[in-house]
C-alpha cells in the first residue's frame, strides 16, 4: 500500500496550484469532477506517485499517496479526531515501542489508533475500548482502509473500560495505557490493575477542570509517579521569497496531555519538593469540578458537539466503502481477512 505503482482501491492525494489537497479513491473507469474539469482515474492507475498530471481542461495536479497525517484529516469520522500534533506527542511521551502491549480507550474514529498501531508494529498488540458501537465500526473501517487489511495485533471491544479491561487484560500485562475520554479518573482502578510496574499512562483531556481533577485523583491514589502535563500548539510559516513570517492561522489548543508511570505494588511515591507550598484540595474544590446541573460529566456539560447516530452511520458506511476498496488493492488482503 505504500510502495509501487498506484492501483485501483488505493487512496491518492491531488494537490492543485494553490496547494489545496484533495483525496480520492482510485477506481477502474472512475472520474474526478471539479469546476475546473474532469480527471480520469486511468491517467493515474499504473503510474508511480510523484507525477504531475493534467485533467481534460489542462488543470495540473501533483499526485502523491497521502501520508498518515493526510489520511487522518480526510478520512470519514464520527467523533472529533485526535490531531496529528497530539498523536505524535502521545507516541513519544508514552514511549510506544515495537512489540508493546498497549491499551487504548475512547477510539472515536480511529485516528489515534492508527498512530499507535504504526508504533507497536506487527508483533505488538493494541486493545481498544469504545463505548459506542457505531464509532467502533468507523474506526475499524478507517484502520483497514489505511493498512489495506486488518491489523494482526488489533482488537476492538465495545463497552466501558472499567468493565471490559479486567476481562481481556491480565493484571500487570499492559506496557502502556492511553485514554481519550471525558472522565479518565473513573478508570484509575482498572488502569492500575492492568498496567505493569514502570508502565506509562497518558491521558488526553480537553479542559482545565478535567486536567485538575485527574491530577489530584492520581496523586491521591499513591500508585503512580508525579503526573506531568503539557499542551502542544502548532504554528505554520508563510514562505514566499523574502516574505517569511508566521501564518495568520494556527492549530492552537486542542487538548492537554497528562503522563504518569505505575509504581510497584506497596511502594509510596516520593513527595517532590516545591518552591511554593502546595495547596490542599478541599471539598469546595471537588464541587467546583462538577457540572452545575446533575454532577455528570457529559459532552453537553463540557460544551462538546454531540455526534448523532445518523451522522455516525453515514461515516461508518463511507469508511467501510473505502476499506473494501483498499482491500482489493492489497494482493494478500482477502487471504488475511479469511484467516482472521
Amino acid at each position: 500500500m505504500r510502495r509501487g505503482p498506484l492501483l485501483p482501491g488505493q487512496r491518492v492525494q491531488l494537490i492543485d496550484r494553490r496547494g489545496k489537497p484533495s483525496t480520492i479513491t482510485l477506481r477502474e473507469g472512475g472520474e474526478w469532477h471539479t469546476h475546473k474539469g474532469v480527471l480520469r482515474h486511468e491517467a493515474l492507475i499504473g503510474q508511480h506517485e510523484g507525477i504531475v498530471v493534467a485533467n481534460e481542461a489542462g488543470e495540473r495536479y501533483q499526485v502523491l499517496r497521502p501520508l498518515l497525517n493526510d489520511f487522518v484529516l480526510s478520512m470519514p469520522r464520527g467523533a472529533t479526531v485526535v490531531y496529528p500534533k497530539d498523536s505524535a506527542q502521545i507516541v513519544q511521551i508514552a514511549d510506544i515501542f515495537p512489540g508493546a502491549r498497549v491499551v487504548e480507550a475512547g477510539v472515536g474514529s480511529g485516528a489515534l489508533s492508527l498512530s499507535l498501531l504504526r508504533a507497536v508494529g506487527e508483533h505488538g498488540t493494541l486493545h481498544s475500548f469504545e463505548r459506542r458501537e457505531d464509532f467502533a465500526e468507523i474506526a475499524k473501517a478507517n484502520v483497514e482502509a489505511f493498512f489495506g487489511e486488518p491489523h494482526p495485533g488489533w482488537e476492538v471491544f465495545v463497552g466501558d473500560l472499567q468493565d471490559r479491561l479486567p476481562e481481556v487484560q491480565a493484571p500487570g500485562s499492559a506496557d502502556r495505557v492511553v485514554l481519550d475520554m471525558l472522565a479518565p479518573w473513573e478508570c484509575l482502578d482498572a488502569v492500575s490493575h492492568a498496567l505493569a510496574p514502570g508502565g506509562v499512562w497518558v491521558s488526553y483531556v480537553a479542559t482545565v477542570t478535567q486536567l485538575s481533577r485527574l491530577t489530584e485523583a492520581i496523586r491521591s491514589s499513591e500508585l503512580f509517579t508525579e503526573p506531568a502535563s503539557h499542551e502542544t500548539m502548532l504554528r505554520t510559516w508563510h514562505l514566499d521569497g523574502l516574505a517569511v513570517r508566521p501564518d495568520h492561522r494556527m492549530v492552537a489548543h486542542t487538548g492537554f496531555l497528562l503522563a504518569t508511570r505505575r509504581l510497584a505494588d506497596e511502594q509510596t511515591p516520593l513527595q517532590l519538593r516545591r518552591r511554593e507550598k502546595q495547596s490542599e484540595v478541599t471539598e469546595e474544590d471537588l464541587q467546583s469540578w462538577l457540572p452545575a446541573d446533575d454532577g455528570a460529566w457529559t459532552e453537553e456539560t463540557l460544551k462538546a458537539r454531540p455526534v448523532t447516530g445518523r451522522k455516525a452511520r453515514r461515516a461508518a458506511a463511507h469508511a467501510r466503502q473505502i476499506a473494501d476498496e483498499a482491500r482489493t488493492a492489497h494482493p494478500d488482503a482477502q487471504e488475511v481477512t479469511d484467516d482472521r
